[in-house]
């Protein structure tokens, strides 16, 4: 069956606490597995939430901040251990800024190591489609942060789904569901069947990672109509000037950007040591959307069932 959620391995912002880690995300979308921003423990992080590395896809760095990325070296030599063991494992394309190219190359050989990795370098040179994971199609977008900073989004292609109310209707059940969807027609009992007559519209699924950035209107780009909107709430709304003067977002701020954009589901992250109980953004949140999830350490996040028909 297919599996589509999020899963956050660590849910702070600049400074780790005891009890919650760096930034650190994995996305399970069907057959892709892409990892978002793997900061300090993010090797250990995947072990503990049953994260394989070595099914990854894709990773995606939004930018160079140590909360981002300084768990980098562990999943690529991680990811040298496990192809020592397979020698047909994919490449593993890494997103991340063009701009930061040193900071990338620091972090890539970041020490001693036999080097069987099979990275793919993706240095993100201008806004737009950066490319296709198996059926999703993966967007960057700049925000407005400190350094050079790109949110992400995936898209998967609209399509059809079965109904099995019509299936009923015309009398057609078992194997002849394969061979009428794989032929695009059937003869039934009542006459011949097309593949249109039993299925209706299906809208693909989509989600959009937004990390460290201040109000723009990339917001609502990356966030129009997705199932699913992951968002930095650095602060609550009580602290806008410390949001402003670091280039973050407010709980509040992350809710009216979601309402605004359609985003299905929002489920918020990056919090500042200052709040040690994260509740305190659902609160300030749902006030401005309806389905708001804050992350938990090693939680996971299920997408809003998949729309169909017109």
């Amino acid at each position: 069956m297919a599996t589509r959620e999020f899963i956050a391995m660590g849910t702070a912002s600049m400074l780790p606490t005891r009890y919650r880690a760096h930034n650190s995300y994995a996305v399970r979308f069907d057959s892709q597995l892409v990892l978002f921003d793997p900061g300090e423990g993010a090797q250990r992080g995947c072990t503990l939430a049953g994260v394989s590395i070595a099914k990854a896809t894709a990773v995606c760095v939004t930018h160079f901040h140590g909360d981002h990325c300084l768990g980098l070296p562990g999943v690529v030599q991680r990811r040298s251990v496990d192809n020592n063991a397979n020698s047909k494992s994919s490449p593993l394309p890494i997103f991340y800024p063009g701009d930061g190219q040193e900071y990338f190359d620091r972090l890539r050989h970041a020490t001693i190591f036999h080097d069987s990795s099979h990275i793919e370098e993706r240095p993100i040179t201008a806004a737009g489609e950066q490319a296709t994971l198996g059926p999703l199609t993966l967007t960057a977008l700049p925000l407005k942060h400190r350094d050079t900073t790109y949110g992400y989004r995936l898209d998967e292609p609209d399509g059809v789904s079965v109904d099995s109310e019509l299936l009923a209707q015309f009398e057609i059940a078992g194997p002849d569901v394969g061979k009428l969807l794989n032929q695009g027609w059937i003869d039934g009992p009542n006459g011949r069947v097309e593949a249109s007559d039993v299925t209706v519209p299906k809208k693909g699924q989509s989600m959009a990672f937004i990390m460290d950035t201040m109000p723009c209107d990339s917001i609502l780009e990356l966030a129009r109509d997705v199932d699913l909107m992951v968002c930095e709430s650095t602060y609550i709304h009580e602290h806008v000037d410390l949001a402003e003067k670091y280039m973050h977002m407010t709980a509040r701020q992350a809710a009216e950007f979601a309402t605004e954009a359609g985003a299905r589901r929002l489920v918020l992250t990056h919090f500042s040591a200052r709040y040690p109980d994260s509740q305190v953004y659902g609160d300030e949140a749902s006030q401005y959307h309806d389905d708001v999830v804050v992350a938990d350490e090693l939680s996971t996040t299920e997408f809003p069932p998949v729309i169909k028909g017109d």
